[in-house]
C-alpha cells in the first residue's frame, strides 16, 4: 500500500491537476492500462483465464452491473472482491460527507452548501480503494432501510421536516457511493427488496418512504446468484433481473492443475502435503463432481479439496505430535481420515441413503488410483510385489511414524526400487520418502497386485 497522498484541501486538490472521473470509466481506464501493461488484473484466480474473465472484462469495459451465477465454491466471491483491485488506490472525498461525495462533484444540496460555503479551505480526506468496496450476503430479513435507508427518528426528533433529506440514515447502497456494492445470493432477498433496488439500479434515484430524492449515485452493483434460483421460475423478479448488463457464468476448473492450484492457494496446511496427495483431492473432488451418486445441482464445492488438504495436514501433524516425529508429513494413510471428516459437506441423490461411505471410499480409490498411474509410469514395481511373498508384510496406519514405516520395508531382489520412488517425487525426508513409497504400495493394492487389511488405525499391506 503506498502512502496517503498529503493534500488536505479542496485548492490543493485543484492545484494539483486532479480531474473527476465517474465510477465506471475509472474502473474501465485502469482495466485497460492493466491489460496493456500486460498485467494480470486477477490474481489468485485460477482456470477462469480464457472463459468467465474475458467475458467479465467486456462487461466491465462496457460499464455493466454485473451478476455471476454459477454453483456453491467456484469462486464467485473472490472474483467480485478482485475487482477492488481495478479502483484507483486512493480517492478523495469531501470530509465527513455520509456519502464520501467526490470535492469536484458532490450530489446533495448539504454537500454542495458546503463547497460554495468554504470554497478551496475545504477540508478533504483520502479513501483507500478497500474502503469503497461493500459486501452483503442476502437474506430473507434484509430490509429495505438495510439497502437503500429510512427515516430516521432521532433526526426528525431533533426539529427537522420530515421531508428534509437530512432526516434520512442512508443504507449500503448510497453509502457506497463511487464505489462497487456486492450482493451475494441475490435471489434470497425478499421481492419487495428487489423491488426498492430497481430505481438506484436504472434511474440511480432512491426512494424512502414516499420521498424521491434525485440523487445521481455512481454505484456499481454486482451480484453472485445459482443458476436454479436465477430464473423466472425462481426467486428473482423479472425486472431486477433485467437491470443486470451481463450474466456471467462461472464454473468449477477444468484442468487439473488448476484445481490443485486453488488448494494449494487457498488451504491453511499445518503440516508438509505432498503435490500427490493434493493431487488425489483434486480427482477425488473432480469424481465426486461427476458422480450420478452426488446431487449436482448442489455442486461440489473447491472447498471440500481444501478443506481435505487441511484435515490431511492435521492428521500428520497430530501424529508427528504425539510419537515425536520431528517432520510432519501427510501420507496416504491421513486420506482416510479425510472421508470421515468431509462427507458432511456433499449432498447425495435420494436414492442412496446408506451408501455415502461406500460412494465416498470408491471414488477416492478411483482418485488414488488415477494418480498413482500418472506418478509412476515408467517405474517397474515389481520388485516389491516379489518381496510380499506371502510371508512378509508391511505395516503402516495412522499412528505409525515414518522412520517406523521405512524401516519394515523388505529388502527387494535385485533393484532398488524404493530409491526410485523417491527420486521420482524428489523425497528427501523420512517423511517425504514414507509418503511417496506408501502411495505406490497403494497403488499396488488397488490394482490387485498386493493385498491390503485394515483395522482399529492400522494398515497392513502383504
Amino acid at each position: 500500500m503506498s502512502e496517503r497522498p498529503q493534500i488536505r484541501t479542496l485548492g490543493e486538490l485543484r492545484a494539483s491537476g486532479y480531474v473527476h472521473r465517474p465510477l465506471r470509466t475509472e474502473i474501465r481506464e485502469n482495466l485497460l492500462a492493466a491489460l496493456g501493461r500486460g498485467d494480470n488484473p486477477w490474481p489468485g484466480l485460477h482456470g477462469l483465464s480464457r472463459t468467465v474473465l474475458p467475458q467479465l472484462e467486456r462487461a466491465l469495459i462496457a460499464g455493466h452491473d454485473v451478476v455471476l451465477l454459477g454453483e456453491r465454491g467456484q469462486g464467485k466471491t473472490r472474483l467480485l472482491r478482485t475487482m477492488v483491485g481495478l479502483l484507483d488506490e486512493w480517492s478523495p472525498a469531501i470530509d465527513d460527507s455520509e456519502l464520501h461525495e467526490d470535492p469536484l462533484a458532490p450530489i446533495t444540496e448539504a454537500q454542495r452548501a458546503r463547497v460554495l460555503r468554504e470554497g478551496d479551505d475545504l477540508p478533504i480526506a483520502w479513501r483507500h480503494r478497500d474502503e469503497r468496496y461493500a459486501e452483503k450476503l442476502a437474506t430473507p430479513d434484509t430490509s429495505v432501510a438495510d439497502l437503500i435507508g429510512d427515516v430516521d427518528p432521532m433526526r426528525v426528533a431533533e426539529g427537522r421536516r420530515l421531508g428534509d433529506p437530512e432526516t434520512i440514515h442512508y443504507g449500503l447502497i448510497p453509502r457506497s457511493h463511487r464505489g462497487i456494492v456486492a450482493i451475494n445470493e441475490l435471489p434470497d432477498l425478499a421481492e419487495r427488496i428487489q423491488v426498492a433496488m430497481l430505481n438506484v439500479m436504472e434511474e440511480r434515484d432512491i426512494q424512502i418512504r414516499g420521498y424521491m430524492l434525485r440523487l445521481p449515485l455512481d454505484v456499481l452493483v454486482v451480484a453472485s446468484a445459482n443458476p436454479e434460483d436465477y430464473t423466472n421460475r425462481g426467486r428473482i423478479i423479472t425486472p431486477l433481473k433485467d437491470r443486470f448488463g451481463a450474466e456471467i457464468r462461472t464454473h468449477y476448473p477444468i484442468e487439473l492443475a488448476d484445481e490443485i492450484a486453488v488448494i494449494r492457494q487457498e488451504a491453511d496446511l499445518v503440516a508438509e502435503v505432498p503435490e500427490p496427495i493434493l493431487e488425489i483431492l483434486a480427482r477425488y473432488t473432480r469424481e465426486l463432481r461427476e458422480s450420478d451418486a452426488v446431487n449436482q445441482r448442489s455442486g461440489v464445492s473447491a472447498r471440500f479439496s481444501i478443506a481435505g488438504a487441511e484435515t490431511v495436514a492435521a492428521s500428520a501433524l497430530h501424529r508427528a505430535t504425539v510419537r515425536g516425529e520431528q517432520d510432519a508429513v501427510a501420507r496416504v494413510v491421513d486420506l482416510e481420515t479425510a472421508v470421515d471428516v468431509l462427507a458432511g459437506k456433499i449432498e447425495f441423490e435420494s436414492g442412496e441413503e446408506g451408501r455415502e461411505y461406500e460412494i465416498l471410499t470408491h471414488l477416492l480409490r478411483v482418485a488414488t488410483a488415477e494418480t498413482v498411474r500418472t506418478r509412476f509410469r515408467g517405474i517397474d514395481l515389481g520388485p516389491i510385489i516379489a518381496a510380499l511373498d506371502g510371508t512378509v508384510t508391511i505395516t503402516t496406519g495412522e499412528q505409525v511414524t515414518a522412520r517406523e514405516f521405512l524401516e519394515g520395508l523388505p529388502p527387494t531382489p535385485d533393484s532398488d526400487v524404493y530409491d526410485q520412488i523417491c527420486d521420482r517425487f524428489d523425497a528427501r525426508s523420512d517423511g517425504e520418502r514414507a509418503s511417496a513409497i506408501e502411495l505406490a504400495l497403494e497403488g499396488l493394492f488397488l490394482a490387485r497386485k498386493i493385498a491390503k487389511d485394515s483395522d482399529d488405525g492400522e494398515t497392513i499391506y502383504g
